[in-house]
């Protein structure tokens, strides 16, 4: 396994309105080998980059994403609701929820991976697997997306339109008891939470299975995970992870 990787979780939450394009230029700038972001449907079957079913905590709007075309989600701003952030500026009541096509026009020119989560835990979209995949396809980004989900059919949906897609299993549960779903369903990895890193354990552990855990935002937790060589690190930091993970490389003579 190569060295862990740094993904920006909704961009850079912990610093910049999440899942917005502010958030991930910021990330991307910042250096992340990878973004993590998620995926709801509109009521005009717009694929949109937000995390919760409804607009309520992240915009200065109301009502569920299902309900709402994209014209009239963007409408709001989702940048006014992170006023209390120190790096806070005007400019950022101008961001809005982006489509996830936006998304991959803004960042396509950075060499990032995208994990893609589908939320279709809560609510059933209608074929937003095949919509996502075909998105995907059609800005030649199958090489860089990682599909991932809690909902199990989903990932095996975006198996069945695209069986050579990389998909990951997001669980709470811990590796033991998710481990022989790799196998069994042929994911590329599974992303695994914080618990992870509770335990007594070491990289012999995880028998070389790819593992990226979330969403792990203390110094103590992003060294532990580093020196565990997991798959990759999801973080609200990215920019203190990308500099723990230069201290590490230089500690184990991998970066002079």
């Amino acid at each position: 396994m190569g060295e862990t990787l740094i993904f920006g979780h909704r961009g850079s939450k912990g610093t910049h309105p999440e899942n917005t394009l502010l958030a991930f230029e910021q990330a991307c700038q910042a250096g992340v080998e990878g973004l993590e972001l998620d995926v709801h449907l509109t009521k005009d079957n717009e694929l949109v980059v937000i995390h919760d079913e409804t607009i309520d905590r992240t915009t200065n709007g109301t009502g569920y994403i299902k309900d709402l075309t994209t014209h009239e989600l963007q409408a709001y701003s989702a940048g006014r609701p992170f006023k209390s952030y120190p790096l806070y500026t005007s400019s950022w009541d101008e961001e809005r929820v982006p489509t996830l096509a936006e998304v991959f026009e803004r960042v396509a020119g950075y060499p990032v991976q995208i994990n893609i989560e589908l939320k279709t835990y809560s609510i059933d979209y209608p074929e937003i697997e095949e919509k996502t995949v075909a998105l995907v396809h059609e800005h030649q980004l199958q090489s860089r997306v990682i599909y991932s989900s809690f909902n199990l059919s989903s990932v095996q949906k975006v198996k069945a339109v695209d069986s050579e897609a990389n998909v990951a299993y997001l669980s709470l549960e811990p590796f033991s008891s998710v481990k022989h779903l790799m196998t069994h369903y042929n994911f590329s990895a599974l992303h695994l939470s914080q618990a992870l890193l509770e335990d007594e354990v070491s990289e012999a552990n995880f028998n070389a299975t790819p593992i990226r855990v979330w969403t792990i935002n203390s110094v103590a937790q992003i060294k532990k995970a580093l020196a565990l060589n997991l798959e990759g690190i999801i973080t609200d930091y990215p920019e203190m992870a990308l500099e723990l993970k230069k201290e590490h490389l230089k500690s184990i003579g991998a970066l002079t």
